[in-house]
């Protein structure tokens, strides 16, 4: 049975913020963005269908209207999130549960994007790398890997 709107804030408030924190680096955006996503939680309450934690629901939410925040505030650049294999945030940022929704996301794309998204976000290589890797250019390599993670992004919104 699902928890009152309540108390799933008064537990999970604080796993959002740090979550918005760790790939903003600004607290008061943070906040912002924690109430915009408990605000967009309970009007999308019903969706909710208990297949993972709430936690992680929230954190999708929370990556969401961080996704739609940079878009309206194009001070950000909205492919940051994945494209610097040095951000050591990488692996905090992605839960266990959450890196399991992910790699089944990935695992649908279409080949060779499949491939690169992996080698470029698990593999850590550069783009000159995976070009490397399938004898391309690095130009071949960022274009693959930016349309799959577009792919990846506009089917997460639709969920």
């Amino acid at each position: 049975m699902m928890q009152p709107m309540e108390e799933i804030y008064k537990s999970y408030a604080m796993t959002v913020y740090k979550y918005l924190l760790s790939m903003t680096h600004d607290e008061d955006l943070s906040e912002e963005l924690t109430q915009e996503t408990f605000y967009q939680a309970i009007r999308t309450i019903d969706r909710y269908d208990e297949s993972c934690r709430i936690s992680t629901w929230l954190c999708g939410i929370a990556k969401n209207v961080l996704i739609t925040y940079r878009r309206k505030n194009r001070q950000h650049d909205e492919l940051s999130d994945w494209d610097s294999p040095e951000q050591p945030e990488q692996d905090e940022i992605i839960r266990a549960e959450e890196r399991v929704i992910l790699i089944r996301r990935i695992h649908e794309l279409q080949e060779p994007a499949r491939e690169v998204v992996y080698l470029r976000v698990f593999g850590e290589l550069s783009f000159r790398e995976i070009g490397e890797v399938f004898g391309k250019s690095e130009n071949w390599a960022r274009v693959t890997f930016y349309r799959g993670k577009e792919k990846l992004r506009k089917e997460a919104e639709q969920k």
